[in-house]
């Protein structure tokens, strides 16, 4: 549970920092880069760290290495969010 409010968090840093000082969807909301940043961490951290990050000794303990596959692929949603914005305006 621990390891999934981190995750959130960092997708909503990531979403904001973002946003904020990348100018990634600039013409959304912050709140949608936000969104964008959490649900990146959360299928990253949920879904694909599992298949490509080895699991930690104690279940549930914190893992830095699945940290950062969920921020890399927060980071990646944000910037795919971007260009599929800027390309077709959705």
């Amino acid at each position: 549970m621990t390891n999934m409010a981190i995750w959130v968090l960092a997708g909503a840093v990531l979403g904001w920092v973002g946003f904020t000082y990348l100018k990634l969807n600039e013409d959304r909301s912050t709140m949608i880069s936000v969104i964008i940043g959490v649900a990146g961490a959360f299928i990253g951290g949920k879904l694909l760290a599992p298949m490509f990050v080895t699991a930690s000794t104690v279940p549930g303990a914190f893992s830095a290495p699945t940290l950062v596959f969920a921020a890399a692929l927060a980071a990646g949603f944000l910037f795919a969010g971007d260009k599929i914005h800027k390309r077709w305006g959705v």
